[in-house]
């Protein structure tokens, strides 16, 4: 009863009856997004992009770390660009906005607006690059990319939506393919040490790859409800593009070659991610290394002399080393107990005349819920610890909740009977044949979400296919996903 109370007073849906709402009702309450006029394009609010450039910051930093620079491409590719690979445009026609018109003037081709920037970049490429002396080059872009989705949902899936994607030029296959590992790697670090969240990393089957890649591979994270979210991917694109583009250079033979081409992204989907793994019926619940407010001070009795005085000192204080927020506005301060608690603030700092009395002062849990009384002196010391253990606990709480909601299974009566009493991930033994792949989709509503690398592979039951009973070499991941 007070669980329905308290949900009553947030005016969330309660996540265990109706996670979509919920979702709905969180992005919504916290001011994360709103709805344009144009259906499937959102705007994204203070709170929600400044998560965002806490995420962009964590990967920027680690690219050009690396050797990576920015670069900006046009939003506009011409239709005939699209369609140089064949295989690329294929997979991306259903989703392309189309631009045929220059003010009352028809154009003479028309423009696509970008799903993806590989064939404006490659053109690119081809016309600065001559000799090996240039390679790698190693440049990324920061932007937005339209896919015109039929069923869209804020953050997870958008006709619009941000993102980075880099695109690479290497003299060899094996220096591609370390740059498309390198990246991966990238990905699950943030992933894991920043945002929190655990992730299954391998390689997409074919039917799932990357249009017009040698190979995908994907970070992959499983929601709340069990369904799995792919949170990132970076493909080795061998020398599809770079052949169609005709990149060519004088290698070190003085011989005209193609370079090897990799491309990597990951985007905005990323706070979606963040909602619907640490979330709860409280509202949002953000890891502090990526939270916009790490702390945020309440005072209590701000009207009685010198307690408004005492927030503002600890606001300086802790401002020189975390983000931090002080909320002196007329409300009560239950009302912003409550407000910054759905806002997912990692801790929040109470300060009234009897804490300033007794030199003291409350730091609230947002993921436990715990209060600890410190020593003025000490609040910045104990609020750092507090963060690192938030922290921390975050990704062990994830982590646990991936591995309670992950099966085993032998044969497709199991695959199904496992997925509907603990929807999650299913692990099971796969020939590698796409028939058996289409069928467990159909069967299901599952698909093959990744399968791990070689040294996370193991054998399932006696190594047959879940779905054929043919021998099977690897393990595979499958769930139903966003």
């Amino acid at each position: 009863m007070a669980k329905n109370k308290k949900q009553n007073k947030k005016e969330l849906a309660d996540m265990e009856e109706n996670f979509p709402q919920w979702y709905t009702d969180v992005i919504s309450k916290t001011e994360m997004v709103d709805y344009s006029p144009v259906k499937g394009f959102m705007v994204i609010r203070p709170y929600g992009y400044a998560i965002w450039e806490n995420i962009q910051k964590e990967f920027d930093k680690r690219f050009k770390a690396t050797g990576h620079q920015n670069m900006y491409f046009p939003l506009l590719i011409p239709k005939s660009m699209l369609e140089k690979e064949a295989e690329h445009v294929e997979g991306f026609a259903p989703e392309v906005a189309w631009v045929t018109k220059g003010g009352d003037k028809e154009l003479n081709e028309p423009l696509a607006v970008r799903p993806t920037s590989e064939t404006i970049i490659c053109s690119m490429y081809a016309k600065w690059l001559h000799s090996y002396r240039q390679l790698p080059f190693l440049y990324n872009q920061w932007c937005s990319v339209v896919r015109w989705e039929k069923t869209t949902r804020p953050f997870l899936r958008t006709s619009e939506f941000l993102w980075q994607e880099g695109h690479t030029l290497h003299e060899t296959a094996e220096e591609a393919q370390a740059e498309t590992m390198q990246m991966l790697n990238i990905y699950r670090e943030v992933a894991e040490e920043v945002l929190a969240i655990p992730m299954l990393t391998g390689r997409k089957s074919d039917k799932e790859k990357f249009a017009g890649a040698d190979a995908t591979y994907t970070i992959e994270a499983l929601m709340h409800d069990g369904q799995a979210l792919q949170s990132g991917t970076s493909h080795n694109l061998g020398q599809h593009f770079t052949k169609a583009f005709e990149i060519q250079y004088l290698d070190r033979n003085n011989e005209q070659s193609y370079p090897y081409h990799t491309s990597w992204g990951v985007s905005s989907r990323l706070i979606g991610g963040l909602i619907m793994v640490h979330g709860d019926e409280n509202g949002l619940v953000l890891p502090p290394k990526i939270a916009p407010v790490q702390i945020v001070i309440i005072p209590v009795a701000q009207h009685k002399e010198g307690v408004l005085d005492k927030a503002y000192e600890l606001k300086k204080i802790l401002e020189q080393n975390y983000r931090v927020e002080l909320d002196d506005s007329d409300n009560s301060p239950g009302w912003k107990f409550n407000q910054w608690e759905m806002k997912g603030v990692p801790i929040r700092l109470e300060i009234g005349p009897r804490d300033i009395e007794n030199g003291q002062a409350v730091l609230a849990r947002r993921d436990t819920s715990e209060k600890i009384t410190v020593a003025l002196d000490e609040v910045g010391t104990q609020a750092g610890d507090l963060l690192d253990a938030i922290q921390k606990n975050l990704f062990e709480k994830a982590l646990k909740m991936r591995e309670e909601k992950t099966s085993s299974a032998e044969n497709m009566d199991e695959f199904q009977e496992k997925l509907a009493e603990n929807p999650g991930f299913i692990k099971a033994m796969w020939c590698g044949d796409r028939a058996c792949e289409d069928q467990i989709k159909e069967q299901t509503g599952a698909s093959l979400r990744a399968v791990p690398f070689d040294e996370e592979q193991e054998i399932i039951g006696d190594g047959t296919c879940v779905c054929c009973g043919k021998p099977a070499e690897k393990v595979a991941w499958f769930a139903r996903a966003y």
